[in-house]
């Protein structure tokens, strides 16, 4: 059966990577980056934060393509900013599949390290705290807390795709 691997946090914490690096290690996989989706959207662009914004729209191109891709036998990474009430709709919408859901998560020091590593126009500098702070504070069930401070990314990898604790 197919996977569907949902990787969320906040900016700077490493969804891109550990999300391509989960796709690599399946023989067909796909891997669903939320932000391009959300940035197709040119004319009547609203900024997911703000009233009026296309997060309607959005999540159900995001849905289709995880549904053709499931239909079609490939494991999809999927990340993005989520809330509780996304996460219900995707324990709804895929109960017939296996799913993980994890919330990276990382120390102040290493958020702003990773920060600086990134090009100068993409660094979020102490906003990388403030968001930070946000998904500590989200009503998420903790135990799909994974804080990467301490881990390498072939650790963090192996963690989310073979603990049990991330399934939901």
């Amino acid at each position: 059966m197919k996977k569907l691997y949902i990787i969320t946090g906040p900016a700077g914490v490493g969804k891109s990577t550990i999300s391509k690096k989960i796709a690599e290690s399946s023989n067909k996989s796909v891997l669903i980056e939320g932000d391009e989706i959300y940035h197709q959207v040119v004319g009547g662009y609203q900024s997911a934060w703000l009233e009026g914004n296309h997060l309607e729209v959005f999540w159900k191109a995001c849905t289709s393509l995880i549904d053709v891709y499931l239909a079609n036998e490939y494991d999809v990474v999927f990340n993005y900013i989520i809330d509780n009430e996304t996460i219900e709709m995707f324990k709804e919408k895929y109960k017939g599949f296996e799913k993980k859901f994890t919330c990276l998560i990382t120390d102040e020091e290493t958020i702003m390290k990773r920060d600086k590593e990134r090009p100068e126009d993409c660094r979020m500098k102490e906003r990388c705290i403030i968001l930070l702070n946000n998904f500590k504070n989200k009503p998420y069930d903790k135990n799909y807390f994974l804080d990467t401070s301490n881990l390498t990314i072939d650790e963090t990898v192996k963690e989310i795709t073979e603990n049990n604790k991330y399934n939901f």
